[in-house]
Formats: C-alpha cells, structure tokens, sequence
C-alpha cells in the first residue's frame, strides 16, 4: 500500500471527500423538453360546402369530401386545396372518403335507399364512376373504410335486426352486400353515427372495428377475419337518444380508443374509453373538455409517443396520454380530422373550414 506523506494527505482529503461524496449522490433525472404546441393553420379550401370527413394519404396529398356532392384535394400539403362536385350527386352528402394516392379515391354518401352510394375515382377526380347504389329503402350506410386496395367494408344502420354491411375484394368493381346470418345482431333501431367517416376503423390482418348506439347501449363491434365474423363488446359511455360512441380508432391490433358525443351531449358525460386488449374490454378516461363531446378522433401515426386528435362542433382537443388529460387547441366547428403523420393532418368542418394541424 502507498504511504503518503502527512501534507500531501491534507492537500487530497477534500479531493477525495467530494470524489466520494459525487459516487454516493444519486444522478439527477433526465428531463424530456417540454413539449411545443401543435401548430394550427387554417387553408383556403375553395368550396363553402360543410366538409365532414378526411382522408390523410401522406404529408402531401389528402381528400376531404362533404355536403353537395363535395369533394377536394391537395397535392402540396394543403398550400392549394382544388375541389369540386361529383356530376348528378348535388344533393348527396359525401360523409365518409378513402384515399390510395393522388388520384385514386372513393367517396360514401348516405341517406336512405338510393341516397346512400358509393363513387370512385382514378384520376384525381376527373371523372367519378358510381360503384354502388343502394335498392334497400330501409337500408341506411354510415362509413367506409379499406384494408388494402382491394378490400374494402362498409356499415350502415340496423335492418330487419342486423347491422347492415357491404365488403369487396376487387377495389369495387363489385359490393356484396352481406347476408344477414354474416352481419352483427342489433338492437331495433341500433346504428353508427355518419358524422366524421370515423365510427369503422380497419388495421392490418383483417382487423375491422364498428361503434354502435342505440338510447339503451353504445358498443364495440369487431372482427378479425375481414368482416366474416363479429364480437360484440359493451362501452361504459353515458347513453341516452342522439348520444353514445362516435368515432374510435387504433394504433395497433391491440390499443385503441373510442370517443362519444351527439346532439344530446351534457357536461360530465363519460364519453372516452382505452382498451389493451383490441377491444374485448375497455376503461373509462377523461371526459372530453368539448360541449358536444366527439365528432371525430384520430391516432396521429408517428408521433413521439401515443397522440389523440378529437374534434367536434365545439372545438378540437389533444391528448398525449391516451386520454388521461386533454389540451384543447381551438373552439372552431368541426366534423372530422384525419392525419397522414405527426406533422401533417387535417380538420375540417363548416363552411368550407380546413385547418392543418402538426408538430405532434
């Protein structure tokens, strides 16, 4: 062992003390910055027609679609918006869109019997081929929504005690629809809210998710099979006539959120719901800070940790936390929202309205 000298021990003692004391002193955290608030832009869409749903394909391009026979379409992120109307749908309402690319897209109208149609496009919206035109007067479709570019679903309200759906496998040349013993049992009455083209959401694999209200109940539907066969699984939402489960949406086959509201809406109301489990059970989180509840809500892909987008005729909110807290952004009429990443997605809304939001 070393020997040191008596005055070279009392130079190194407060060396060695604070070395040693540094050793015992437990590292101070890490602190994430503090997060930058979305941005919030509001583009000139060029139509005043009421726009209700969204379709975000990649930071470029997306299609919004609304009421009489609307639709529109960017290619440069939303610095021009070109829309227009589909010939002999004036009177429709476009509520639900989906979109491949830059020029192949596919529009839902709804309404009874031959209201409810669905139109196609190849060419940027060019021209519009009418793919499906509904027979059924009783019958009355909500939303759409595709697993690739062949396959595709749509729902629509309770008929004769079952929900009502279409599918293809050939990008719809042809829509089947389903045989009642393939389609959900309903309650009499029982539907999916066509406010935001939001209440069907598909993932990879088959995954497909409905919500449904009637006065009594408000559920998840689910199949993982393309639509050939569904479970049912109860929301704990506040429920009465005009309210229940408007939007839901999933960021993998497992973690998902759904998101109520409606015309009936009142303070308090539970109204948002996590599930772990791909929708087999579910929790109740925050209610939204939104007088009218949801509209429409998103996952935003690519954000830095799990984000949630809501909108509805009151405003729009965020939450990092899946719905643990919310963060309003503006109070600005909205029907839907759609994101293509954590800095491209879009709101839209009354009277033309599209805002760009980002920065998640």
């Amino acid at each position: 062992m070393t020997s040191w000298p008596n005055d070279m021990r009392s130079r190194l003692a407060p060396v060695l003390f604070t070395i040693a004391l540094a050793a015992c002193t437990p590292a101070a955290p890490t602190l994430e910055p503090a997060a930058a608030p979305p941005t919030h832009i509001l583009q000139v869409s060029n139509t005043t027609a009421l726009l209700i749903a969204v379709a975000a394909v990649n930071d470029s391009v997306a299609w919004v679609s609304g009421a009489g026979g609307t639709w529109g379409r960017t290619l440069d992120g939303g610095a021009t918006w070109q829309s227009g109307r589909v010939p002999g749908a004036d009177s429709l309402q476009f509520r639900d869109v989906y979109a491949l690319d830059a020029n192949r897209a596919w529009l839902l109208s709804i309404g009874n019997g031959a209201q409810s149609r669905i139109y196609h496009t190849t060419d940027g919206g060019a021209h519009w081929e009418l793919q499906f035109k509904n027979v059924d007067s009783s019958a009355f479709f909500d939303c759409m929504d595709f697993w690739d570019a062949q396959r595709g679903i749509v729902v629509g309200d309770e008929v004769r005690g079952r929900a009502t759906l279409l599918t293809t496998s050939d990008g719809g040349a042809h829509w089947t629809r389903r045989a009642d013993a393939e389609a959900p049992t309903t309650a009499k009455g029982e539907g999916s809210f066509a406010a935001s083209g939001t209440c069907l959401v598909t993932r990879p694999g088959g995954h497909a998710w409905i919500v449904s209200a009637d006065a009594a109940q408000t559920r998840v539907l689910h199949s993982r099979d393309y639509g050939d066969t569904w479970s049912s699984h109860a929301l704990p939402f506040s429920v009465r006539a005009g309210t229940g489960a408007q939007s839901v949406s999933f960021r993998d086959a497992t973690s998902g959120m759904a998101f109520g509201g409606g015309s009936t809406a009142k303070a308090g109301d539970q109204n948002v719901a996590f599930t772990r489990d791909g929708g087999a059970t579910w929790e109740l989180r925050s209610p939204l800070p939104l007088a009218s509840g949801a509209w429409g809500g998103v996952y935003v892909p690519g954000a830095r940790r799990p984000v949630v987008v809501v909108v509805g005729p009151s405003g729009s909110v965020f939450s990092r936390d899946e719905g643990a807290t919310w963060t309003p952004i503006d109070t600005l009429n909205y029907w839907s929202v759609g994101f293509a990443s954590r800095n491209a997605g879009w709101a839209v809304g009354t009277r033309g309205r599209i805002t760009k939001l980002g920065g998640f």
